[in-house]
């Protein structure tokens, strides 16, 4: 039972009218949820958990999604302690930014 919750909530925060969620945006969702969530808002409507942390649906207004390639290559690193340090590898990489451009 709790499997099936848990598809429906991916569909429901995935689905964009008339379109499924492609299996790169899954993996990146479940990538963002695993490693993120604690942190950002991951959906198209709730507010991060963490007040400065902005929300997944909002960096494509700060930043060409693409151009976060890069930077997940090498490595993200902020000023703020509570931002971990972590880098991903290239199919992670294409996954998340699935993900991401799917909250545009």
């Amino acid at each position: 039972m709790r499997y099936l919750y848990g598809c429906m909530a991916i569909a429901i925060i995935l689905a964009t009218p008339g379109e499924a969620a492609s299996p790169g945006e899954r993996r990146g969702f479940v990538f963002a949820k695993t490693n993120c969530a604690r942190c950002h808002a991951i959906d198209r409507f709730n507010p991060s958990p963490l007040k400065i942390a902005p929300p997944f649906r909002d960096l494509h207004l700060r930043y060409k999604v693409e151009m976060l390639a890069e930077a997940f290559a090498e490595g993200i690193y902020t000023g703020h302690p509570t931002m971990p340090a972590f880098q991903l590898d290239p199919d992670q990489i294409n996954d998340l930014l699935a993900f991401m451009k799917s909250l545009e």
